[in-house]
């Protein structure tokens, strides 16, 4: 994958809905604010690199200068040896005495260790089994210790001899096959304290592995002990590094030092398994630990409180019994926080890490860090970072995690919701019809919220919760649309005038989930002051505004704001539809007749009251309070939209001699009498009406009059269509082209005023 394509998919991932665009500013300002943080870490740590390299180079060229003077030094020695034989008389032969005796000495002192070795080991692993039976002590540590270094040394003395000699195979015979004095040969003996050795390095590492333990049970002594100990052999592993260096980088001049070729030649290592010890330990307690983590990950702060009082007890107690040069509390630090770093970034890169255990790491790094500056030790001092700087990721990895699970649920609800309102027929229990109309899922989806609200607030960071409720935000608006766009496309099937269909037993259905979702909508914005119950949105408000910024807090208003107008939106469009579908399905045919010969001998209007009226008994009650007016009104403006719209009936016409203004003024009166039952919105619709005078008046108004009356018409209904105007001058028996062409330039000549509110005219057509 190139970068092109991996900054496409994170791009993708940040931006996954048309909504997401409003964060890129923010986006912007949080990776530009990175990359300088970035980039001023690169600057410190490049220029710090530069200095370490520069200090580098000037201490490879002293170095290099110091091994230069000792070689010449070497090489001045080497001369005077030479020339120092020149000058005594007799100095080959004094050379050979000296040699002789120095030889003498030394085959001396090899049999007398030889001879000793055995006995000296047997009172090796007495001292040994001392130990054995008081580990907790080990009195006898440095005393074993000193007796099994001479013994190596006799070791490697013996086989550096046979190494520099002429027949070294005939030599490594005689040792592997000549019995001493107690029947043993010397390679028995060298098994046997490979064995003793082995022994001791034992005792060593239990010492190491409970160092802490006995620091804190005050056992300093064997504290104390094996740091001698272990001192000793890192000077001994120091001297031997130089020596294989030496012989290494000058090969031929060391050969003629013989000093070079005695001593110990082998790295022993105990500095380092000392620090293995003490990682190995500490790996253990930490394997303690992940056990319980993962059976539950709210512990983690106690399951490695091990850690801390290890470090404060090392701090406390332990500095003072070690070399300084150690610097044993930092070093306890170095390896404990690589095992910390280790520990978590393995957990982080398990596949099979649940949220949970997600969010006790993102809380547990600042936590961490707080302990250590109480140890004394800094953020800056602790390397690498304890989760490699991955906070930020965490915290997305997370929040991802709760929209995602708010998606899945909001798209189940959806696709419940879809099946429900399709197969309404076979679905009539997800419509709650006790009392007002509700559907089943919309207290189920504020409680998924709430639920989700609560996973995000438990991770104590302002911005997890902030962006799951921008996520809430987006997916609480793609669930108005659907339902909108669900309503339009049914209702499209009914009111469409080339795809009607004809009303079957799922219409009635159709019915009660319209006035079910319009009350769905207020219940989620509408407080009861009176009971004191809170709308869903507002206590949503109350319980993410505790979890979120100030600032967050105050700008979420607007989104808020757009969501309730939604929901306002939204129930009246369904109470709209409501309404809509009464005139496309049950006054399909009495629509037809109004404005033609058959309108003056029946009484329409009143067929369409009764009707109404046997609606509102049946859906009054099943309507929330707050609509009831609304859809009273709703019917209404609906019912007189569709009355003046009849002028288009294909046989509608106005004659002179027609009671037209009378049977108009029935039909008014007919429609006031109903309306007037409901007192609170029969004011707004008594003056709506008003509008049908208007309407008589372009209808009975001699032609030259036409322009004057329209002007008038206009300038209190702005939103009048021409069309309409015409449809009326057409109905009228004395129409001529003049008239509207009166009409047009009287329009040409008046000035539109946009922008006022909507009149009922703006809906006729």
């Amino acid at each position: 994958m190139n970068d092109a394509e991996a900054v496409t998919i994170k791009l993708a991932e940040l931006l996954r809905h048309p909504d997401d665009l409003d964060k890129i500013a923010g986006l912007k300002s949080e990776f530009t604010r990175k990359k300088a943080a970035v980039d001023g870490q690169l600057k410190i740590g490049l220029q710090e690199q530069l200095e370490i390299t520069q200090s580098g180079m000037a201490a490879i060229t002293e170095g290099q200068r110091t091994v230069n003077l000792i070689k010449e030094e070497m090489m001045k020695i080497d001369k005077l040896c030479a020339e120092a034989q020149q000058m005594i008389r007799d100095f080959p032969h004094i050379n050979i005495v000296q040699q002789t005796h120095t030889n003498f000495a030394k085959v001396e002192e090899m049999k007398e260790n030889i001879d000793s070795f055995g006995e000296r080991l047997d009172e090796l692993e007495v001292l040994l089994r001392e130990d054995d039976s008081d580990l907790e002590n080990q009195p006898n540590l440095l005393q074993i210790h000193y007796g099994l270094t001479q013994l190596r040394d006799v070791r490697d003395a013996a086989m550096s001899q046979i190494n520099s000699s002429d027949d070294a195979d005939a030599t490594l015979e005689l040792i592997n096959n000549l019995p001493l004095q107690n029947g043993v040969t010397l390679q028995d003996q060298f098994t046997r304290l490979d064995e003793v050795v082995d022994w001791f390095d034992e005792h060593v590492g239990a010492a190491c592995i409970n160092l802490i333990a006995l620091v804190q049970s005050g056992n300093n002594g064997l504290v104390v002990r094996l740091a001698l100990v272990v001192e000793e052999e890192e000077k001994k592993d120091k001297k031997a590094r130089a020596l294989q260096d030496a012989k290494k980088e000058f090969k031929d001049l060391a050969s003629r030092f013989k000093s070079i070729e005695s001593g110990q030649q082998e790295l022993r290592g105990y500095k380092e398994k000392f620090l293995k010890a003490i990682e190995l330990n500490a790996q253990s307690q930490m394997d303690a630990s992940n056990e319980s983590f993962a059976e539950d990950s709210d512990k983690l702060e106690k399951s490695v409180r091990w850690y801390f009082n290890d470090l404060n007890t090392v701090k406390l107690g332990m500095q003072t019994l070690m070399p300084k040069k150690w610097k044993i509390f930092k070093t306890y630090v170095n390896i404990y926080h690589k095992l910390m770093h280790d520990w978590l970034v393995g957990r982080i890169d398990d596949p099979s890490l649940t949220p949970k255990d997600m969010l006790a790491i993102i809380n547990w790094g600042d936590k961490y860090y707080a302990k250590m500056q109480k140890l004394g030790v800094s953020k800056a001092d602790l390397q690498p970072p304890l989760i490699d700087e991955r906070e930020s990721e965490l915290v997305r990895d997370y929040q991802r995690i709760i929209t995602k699970a708010v998606e899945e649920w909001t798209d189940r609800m959806a696709a419940t919701d879809r099946q429900n309102f399709f197969n309404r027929l076979d679905h009539q229990d997800a419509i709650d019809r006790a009392g007002e109309y509700r559907t089943k899922t919309m207290p189920d989806m504020w409680n998924m919220l709430r639920e989700q609200l609560i996973v995000a607030g438990n991770s104590s960071r302002e911005d997890v919760v902030e962006g799951t409720v921008d996520a809430m935000f987006t997916r609480l608006k793609t669930r108005q649309k659907m339902w909108q766009q669900l309503v339009d496309e049914e209702a499209a099937k009914y009111t469409t005038s080339n795809s009607q269909t004809a009303p079957d037993e799922s219409f009635p259905a159709f019915q009660d989930w319209l006035i079910a979702l319009a009350n769905d909508q207020i219940a989620c914005i509408d407080d009861d002051e009176a009971s004191g119950t809170e709308s869903f949105i507002s206590r949503f408000r109350v319980e993410f505004s505790e979890l979120v910024s100030p600032n967050y807090a105050s700008s979420s208003t607007s989104d808020l704001d757009s969501l309730r107008d939604g929901y306002v939106d939204l129930s009246t469009h369904c109470l709209s539809v409501f309404a809509n579908l009464i005139f496309a399905v049950d006054f399909r045919s009495t629509l037809s007749e109004f404005f033609t010969p058959t309108w003056y001998s029946k009484k329409s209007m009143a067929q369409l009251i009764n009707t109404f009226e046997d609606y509102l008994e049946e859906y009054a009650p099943a309507t929330h309070t707050s609509l009831r007016d609304i859809l009273v009104e709703e019917l209404s403006d609906t019912l007189l939209r569709y009355y003046l719209q009849s002028v288009r009936n294909k046989s509608a016409k106005f004659r002179r001699t027609d009671p037209f203004t009378d049977k108009i003024k029935d039909d008014v009166i007919t429609v006031f009498d109903f309306f007037s039952r409901y007192e609170a919105v029969f004011p707004e619709i008594k003056q709506k009406w008003r509008v049908v005078d208007g309407f008589v008046r372009v209808l009975e108004s001699d032609k030259v009059a036409i322009p004057l009356v329209f002007e008038e018409f206009r300038q209190e209904y702005w939103d009048v269509q021409l069309g309409w105007v015409e449809a009326v001058l057409r109905s009228r028996d004395d129409f001529e082209r003049g008239m509207v062409s009166a009409v047009k330039a009287k329009a040409a000549e008046m000035p539109v005023e946009r922008g006022k509110m909507e009149t009922i005219m703006g809906k006729v057509k």
